[in-house]
């Protein structure tokens, strides 16, 4: 079978471009109506996309004068959308150091029966220090910590969805029998930061298990994902570096014992799209010119963790205070902004815009045959198995992508012209996984 493009729409409130809701067509007013969001689905579903993505932190952003930096919570936000959509994926992000196991797997396998095998979550540690706070600690874990946990955590929530076999429900009338109990069961952990003794109180999901999303290129992140990950979310700025981020995680996948076509590498990209090459840069150049630089400034502060007030916007950019942070930051998305300013050398202010469009991922302006070339060159060049579409703005960046960028790939034969399952993993081409507790007990640690 034709290896077939990955298509996500990553719906950021009002748009990736951090000027997005000033931009005319915006919907500012929208951004905690439930309706708004029901519609970007239905529209992503009409164009058969594989799925929807909500990014998340358990904090409110320090800097929130000049954006729109609130959103609502996206569990109850996708158990809303299921309810007016089919086929769709729905993957929300959930933090493993601000969640409790037990409530996140139920929160999740609750939503995944809501929408018949459509969930996906996105597996975050959480790197926003003031969320600590929120939650009654004094300090934010440091990184190391946090992934320590992360990896029990995801163990303590695979057994919870896993307790109950699939044939574990009888509902037979006639014997009076509704569960077969010997099929339902305790998972007993006893870690060094868990102790749960389930089984989870709900029968086990559509899709056996959501499918398992990843964020972090760190080092850390990457081992991370190939034990755990079948979809990785990933920040690239060229094919070179693309390809090296691929290549390296499938080849972890293959060292653990896992089949690398089981994770899907998806990078993100935000295209402006235009009928020219030169409308559609003048297009990013006008959401460029709506940006507060002090906003700019902080977002910069916090992907580099230097503060850059002060210097003047349009001088060349002060790469000494990058080089000196460089062997403190071990953050992926410092080494995007890194490998940026060291690449092309811009002013301060034209780094501020080249991040503005999408916080260091992809940003593309062209025609949409240039936007389509793009993505395939990257599909078919061993840097990604698909893409998180990132608008610059909503709905009309959603709208121009699915009308003039989809037909193009759909005619070079990448991309599907109708779904061909009904679960997410169905769409990402994932195998529907066994209960553990199903196997004998000798293979269960296998």
């Amino acid at each position: 079978m034709t290896r077939k493009l990955n298509l996500n729409l990553f719906i950021y409130p009002g748009g990736h471009h951090e000027a997005a809701w000033r931009y005319p067509g915006s919907q500012p007013d929208q951004l905690a109506e439930i309706r708004y969001y029901q519609s970007l689905a239905q529209k992503a579903e009409a164009a058969k996309l594989d799925a929807i993505f909500f990014a998340d932190g358990p904090a409110l952003a320090e800097n929130i004068r000049y954006a729109s930096r609130f959103r609502l919570e996206p569990l109850t936000t996708l158990a809303a959308i299921a309810a007016v959509t089919d086929r769709i994926g729905l993957i929300a992000t959930a933090s493993t150091t601000y969640f409790e196991p037990y409530n996140l797997a139920r929160l999740f396998a609750s939503v995944d029966h809501i929408s018949h095998g459509r969930v996906g979550w996105n597996i975050v540690t959480t790197s926003a220090a003031n969320a600590a706070q929120n939650f009654g600690l004094e300090h934010h874990p440091v990184h190391e910590e946090r992934y320590d946990r992360a990896h029990e955590f995801v163990d303590v929530v695979s057994k919870l969805w896993d307790s109950w076999e699939d044939d574990a429900v009888v509902a037979d009338a006639a014997s009076g029998v509704f569960v077969d109990d010997a099929k339902v069961h305790a998972i007993d952990h006893a870690g060094e930061r868990f102790r749960v003794k389930g089984p989870l109180n709900l029968s086990r999901s559509p899709q056996g298990r959501p499918v398992y999303v990843q964020a972090g290129s760190s080092q850390d992140g990457r081992h991370f994902a190939a034990l755990h990950a079948e979809a990785i979310f990933t920040a690239h700025q060229t094919l070179a570096s693309a390809q090296e981020f691929y290549a390296d995680i499938k080849a972890r996948a293959r060292g653990v014992g896992r089949n690398p076509d089981h994770i899907k590498v998806l990078p993100g990209i935000s295209p402006f799209i235009a009928g020219t090459e030169a409308e559609a840069k003048a297009l990013e150049e006008e959401f460029n010119n709506l940006t507060q630089p002090a906003f700019s400034l902080d977002q910069l502060k916090r992907l580099t963790g230097v503060d850059y007030a002060g210097h003047d916007l349009d001088a060349p950019f002060p790469v000494h205070l990058l080089r000196e942070r460089a062997g403190d930051v071990a953050a992926s998305r410092f080494k995007v902004v890194h490998d940026i300013v060291e690449r092309e050398k811009p002013t301060l202010r034209g780094l501020l815009h080249r991040l503005a469009g999408a916080r260091g991922h992809r940003v593309v302006a062209g025609t949409p045959e240039q936007i389509a070339d793009t993505i395939t060159e990257w599909f078919q060049n061993g840097a990604a198995d698909g893409f998180n579409i990132m608008p610059p703005w909503l709905p009309g960046g959603i709208e121009v992508f699915t009308a003039e960028v989809l037909p193009i790939l759909r005619a070079r034969g990448l991309f599907r012209e109708e779904y061909e399952g009904s679960t997410l993993r169905d769409h990402y081409g994932l195998p529907r996984p066994d209960s553990i507790y199903s196997r004998p007990a000798a293979l269960r640690t296998a």
